[in-house]
């Protein structure tokens, strides 16, 4: 017991707090463990870190020292915490531009409250036990001489170095696979992640300052070859122009997944209206979102531009200012459209009143636009049958032919909805998420029924064509074992990938060819799709998406996220696992090598044009790049 009293107070903390980190590794975060030795290096990593920032402290005076622990320890708990806080939410970690979008954190609310846990308390208790330790001077405090110093700095960079060494073997080329933030979590620790996260963010921003449009030349070719010669595209369904002087309404029905359609709850439809639509109307059921951060605004940037979100930020916040070539001011040169987006929350959130104005929207009609109290919120915010309500009331009122942007509210996580209010049984399951998530999705469900049935009673409802499609997941992953109870089956990383899978649904009034179509497409396929609907033919655009309606044969085989998995026409890569579409099961990696080269090539070429913000120097007329930095 004398021995352990003369352990200095700086390597208890370590200990303490690397303890703590491997705990929240191992039972707080949802990370894959697929072997003994990534437990052996999950738990080194949560040691290395720690020893060797606490150990930088043996170069202060004792009471410095002191100071210097407690700052560490909750420096690093707050670190800690805050990233489980929003995996819960996100099923990810926070990168840095994540921090600049803190002013939404404003309408968070009840949602900040659902993601604390009791079994949250134990996260502090080593806080409480050093603090401790060091009032009573259980563990000394000491000035230590200078070979003990450089002993212990050595020792943490060795550590670090083991760690870095290991991750390396267990995953070669680590750092070049950044996208994958759950395998650098995983291999080298949260902290450690931070710091590569901050390097990258750091080079990401000088990108547009050197760029001078020459990098635009393979890219280009990449995009003429790969995406769009359309000129050979061959139509499963050829619906070229059919929207042309049409109204067109999108309505982005908040985390609806494609789950839910056609499913039960206690012997009820969860989606009654929406089933009843898909009858009537282009089904697309291999529909994937593709979403990362940024989650809503990432959906809108993916369908206005057919570009990707960012790795490890929202486009709309960090490249607002960039220049673009989006669907809206498309639509209005080429055919008059005015653009219009209805959502009612603040004009600030996600940084909408600046990118919208970038991206050619005439008029964004926030929450400043809707009559409404406090009882009249559900959620995040005005409930959804007032919101349609109000905004037919507004639309009637604006220029045709318009597009026009619904983004509904009410199915937000955490899925809070008065009793009054709910018209579907409760689920009964271990997760409050799931058991909410589908009283709101109904609840959507049946505000989408009356928007439709108002759109017919104002006579609306014939000259407009209707586009819904589910943003983003609602149920986080860290829910899959109740969800997989409800789905009758064992949600693997190849079935995760799957749920990834959102509604989108076509309804042409008065079309008679309506029918589910099965091609493998994803929201990246929005602007040209409907752009074909409009009949316009932009060959010099740049954008990595193609017409949904083309046969499989003229698509890509294969639909990327930026969390590194690839979902392909044969196979699928997800959680470090290569699988067979067909059966489900685990085949050879070699099989999905070809895909995830693919997909991080586009990806890596989408990043080049936001981050140099390379379209400012290309022409869409003539599709050439016009100046170069040097040249202006």
């Amino acid at each position: 017991m004398e021995r352990i009293k003369r352990i200095p107070l700086f390597i208890i903390a370590a200990v303490l707090v690397g303890l703590k980190t491997y705990l929240v590794y191992r039972f707080y975060f949802n990370l894959s463990i697929e072997s003994i030795f990534q437990e052996i290096i999950l738990f080194i990593n949560a040691f290395a870190f720690s020893f060797f920032v606490f150990s930088i402290g043996v170069w202060f005076k004792e009471r410095r020292q002191k100071k210097f622990i407690y700052i560490t320890t909750i420096a690093m708990t707050f670190i800690v915490i805050a990233n489980l806080m929003y995996y819960r939410n996100f099923t990810d970690f926070i990168t840095l531009p994540t921090l600049m979008q803190v002013n939404n954190a404003g309408d968070l609310g009840g949602s900040m409250l659902s993601l604390v846990h009791i079994e949250d308390i134990f996260l502090i208790l080593d806080v409480a036990l050093i603090f401790y330790f060091a009032k009573k001077e259980a563990f000394p405090i000491d000035a230590f001489s200078t070979m003990f110093k450089r002993r212990i700095i050595t020792v943490g960079l060795s550590v670090l170095a083991l760690n870095l060494v290991l991750a390396e073997i267990e995953r070669p080329m680590l750092f070049k696979r950044g996208f994958d933030r759950e395998y650098l979590v995983k291999n080298v620790g949260l902290f450690t992640f931070h710091g590569y996260d901050a390097v990258i963010t750091a080079s990401m921003q000088s990108k547009r300052l050197f760029a001078d449009g020459s990098e635009f030349n393979e890219i280009e070719e990449y995009v003429d070859n790969k995406v769009t010669d359309t000129k050979k595209a061959d139509q499963k369904v050829d619906l070229k122009g059919i929207a042309e002087g049409k109204n067109i309404v999108y309505i982005a029905v908040e985390s609806m997944q494609q789950f839910v359609i056609n499913r039960e709850v206690n012997g009820e439809e969860v989606t009654p209206f929406l089933n009843d639509l898909i009858q009537d109307s282009y089904y697309f059921d291999n529909y994937y979102h593709q979403t990362a951060l940024g989650k809503t605004s990432d959906h809108e940037f993916l369908l206005d531009n057919s570009l990707y979100p960012l790795p490890n930020s929202a486009a709309f916040f960090t490249h607002a200012q960039n220049e673009y070539y989006a669907l809206p001011e498309i639509i209005n040169e080429e055919k008059n459209y005015q653009s219009y987006v209805f959502h009612a929350n603040n004009a600030s959130f996600w940084n909408r009143n600046v990118m919208y104005e970038t991206l050619g929207y005439n008029q964004f009609f926030d929450v400043e636009s809707y009559e409404f109290t406090k009882e009249d919120n559900i959620g995040w915010g005005l409930n959804d049958k007032m919101f349609f309500e109000q905004s037919v009331d507004i639309l009637k009122e604006q220029q045709d032919p318009y597009y026009a942007k619904f983004i509904t509210l009410t199915n937000h996580f955490p899925f809070d909805i008065p009793e009054s209010e709910a018209s579907l049984p409760l689920y009964e399951s271990d997760s409050v998420t799931l058991n909410q998530y589908f009283q709101t999705v109904r609840y959507t469900d049946e505000a989408i029924k009356e928007f439709f049935d108002k759109m017919k009673e104002e006579g609306m409802y014939e000259d407009t064509i209707f586009i819904l499609g589910g943003d983003h997941y609602g149920v986080p992953s860290y829910h899959n074992e109740e969800l997989g109870e409800y789905l009758g089956k064992e949600i693997t990383p190849y079935e995760d990938a799957k749920l990834q899978r959102v509604p989108f649904i076509i309804h042409i009034p008065g079309h008679d060819g309506d029918r589910t179509i099965s091609t493998l497409v994803g929201q990246i396929d929005y602007k040209p799709t409907v752009l074909n609907l409009l009949g316009i033919n932009l060959n010099e655009d740049i954008r990595f998406g193609s017409n949904m309606f083309n046969e499989p044969k003229d698509r890509k085989d294969f639909i990327a996220f930026r969390d590194g998995r690839v979902i392909g026409t044969e196979h699928s890569y997800a959680g470090g696992v290569c699988y067979d579409n067909e059966t489900g099961k685990q085949v050879e990696e070699v099989n999905c090598e070809p895909l995830r080269e693919k997909a991080s090539k586009e990806l890596n070429y989408s990043d080049e044009i936001i981050y140099g913000d390379l379209l400012r120097f290309y022409d869409f007329e003539t599709g050439k790049v016009t100046k170069t930095e040097e040249e202006k």
